[in-house]
């Protein structure tokens, strides 16, 4: 990792040295792992390069294969403004091939790929979506237009800002309409009290395959602060009734961003497994009870969660906490689902 980032950024400061302070055995070296959600940027104070993520996928897991997400990284600096994102897409295409001549390790990095177009341009959005599909080959997978929004300022990230309802807007529901005819997915990525929006949208799309991101957004910073124990029985019940679309899975991550409110940035020492994985048991636990584990997928959220943890941490947490299940559950939360839902065709 070179550099951090600046002290007003949404995102947690990533502190090499406070993280080298804590070395863990790693787990079960040998399992196979997809990690179905990471990111790629150089940024002011902040990149996260493909050698950086390379450092992280060799770090002791055995890690097979990785799907990148949009992270607004890279975008075309000319050009007509929505088609600026598939800049994106074509250099993390290039980090693929890099990953894929074996140079680098036996890791696929960015085998799937997931970009950015603004849904919001209703049929019209198909223009884009061939651009990202020329640009990102047979890699290309998805889309993700975040949607996270709050009342409150200050839990939204500034770069990247969102209406109210946009998940319910009709120029959205048109271009969110043409995803499954060009067989692309869609990346949820909002907030726990907006879960219900999404299941509308679930319900109204049931062919259109829908992965929420960081088991739906807990908040706990701003009026959700010390409120854990607090809003968890609402989450819990809106993950339920959103598992009973069968056209939605989740990734089991995304806890370690300062909007969660967990604090572990703040301890003189980083977290260990142990202490992640206790933080975390009610959330994972409910989400693999609720979607079962062929619908559930571990994800790092790199480097956004490595403000709180290393990599090799995070995955020991999450082998800890899917200790009591069965190898077959194993081979779907860790390999398996993600696999399958990004269509990457690896022998798993």
């Amino acid at each position: 990792m070179s550099g951090t980032q600046a002290s007003s950024s949404p995102y947690l400061a990533v502190r090499e040295d406070w993280l080298d302070l804590l070395h863990e055995e790693i787990i079960d070296p040998a399992l196979p792992i997809i990690d179905p959600h990471h990111h790629l940027w150089d940024r002011p104070n902040w990149r996260y390069m493909p050698h950086d993520l390379l450092a992280d996928v060799a770090s002791g897991h055995t890690i097979i294969a990785t799907v990148f997400v949009q992270a607004r990284a890279f975008h075309k600096a000319d050009g007509p403004e929505e088609l600026r994102p598939v800049g994106e897409t074509e250099f993390v295409n290039g980090a693929a091939a890099m990953g894929a001549s074996g140079i680098y390790g036996p890791g696929r990095i960015c085998a799937g790929i997931v970009g950015h177009a603004d849904l919001r341009l209703g049929a019209a959005v198909d223009r884009v979506l061939e651009a990202h599909i020329r640009a990102g080959g047979d890699r290309f997978r998805g889309i993700r237009h975040i949607v996270a929004h709050d009342p409150d300022p200050t839990m939204n990230n500034p770069g990247n800002p969102a209406p109210s309802g946009l998940l319910g807007d009709v120029k959205f529901r048109e271009g969110f309409a043409r995803l499954a005819p060009m067989q692309m997915s869609f990346e949820a990525w909002l907030y726990h009290p907006q879960i219900a929006e999404l299941t509308d949208l679930a319900r109204a799309f049931p062919d259109t395959a829908i992965v929420l991101n960081h088991v739906g957004g807990p908040l706990g910073i701003g009026r959700f602060e010390g409120q854990h124990k607090a809003i968890f029985p609402g989450w819990a019940a809106s993950i339920k009734t959103l598992a009973a679309c069968p056209n939605v899975m989740v990734k089991l991550g995304g806890l370690g961003m300062r909007i969660n409110g967990f604090g572990f940035e703040h301890n003189a020492l980083p977290p260990s497994s142990d202490t992640l994985a206790a933080a975390w048991k009610p959330y994972i636990d409910t989400c693999i009870e609720a979607f079962g584990a062929s619908r559930c997928m571990f994800e790092s959220n790199f480097p956004v969660d490595k403000g709180s943890y290393a990599y090799p941490v995070f995955w020991n947490a999450c082998k800890k906490l899917a200790s009591g299940a069965s190898e077959t559950e194993k081979a779907a939360l860790f390999r398996g689902a993600a696999n399958a839902f990004y269509r990457l065709g690896l022998p798993v």
